[in-house]
């Protein structure tokens, strides 16, 4: 992968403070879908931004200037599998930041939606 991967603006609304956030994010393209991993560096819990999106899934990104409605959810353990290996060959540091956690880090699939 030449150069610096891709990153998305993903827009998200507190759990416990209904507060609007916006988190500047690595993103793997897949199909239609975009593609984020709650790596956290690999430190032991998972980004509150996951939380977030567990509170409330329907959420937009921003790619340059364009602005999309997703809808977010975790990747099941068969979507995890098939995602998994290409997204570590996309953005190594994703496979190292797992080797230092000993927690399953989760991948995110966001998919447009109206």
């Amino acid at each position: 992968m030449p150069g610096l991967p891709p990153l998305l603006l993903l827009d998200h609304v507190g759990a416990k403070t209904g507060k609007r956030r916006t988190t500047p994010l690595v993103y793997m393209p897949d199909g239609d879908d975009f593609v984020v991993v709650a790596s956290k560096g690999g430190f032991p819990n998972n980004p509150g931004w996951l939380h977030n999106l567990r509170a409330h899934p329907r959420t937009e990104v921003q790619i340059g200037r364009q602005r999309t409605r997703v809808l977010a959810t975790e990747a099941t353990a068969q979507e995890r599998r098939r995602i998994w290996t290409r997204a570590v060959e996309y953005n190594p540091h994703w496979g190292r930041y797992q080797q230092r956690t000993d927690r399953k880090i989760p991948i995110v699939i966001l998919r447009p939606s109206q």
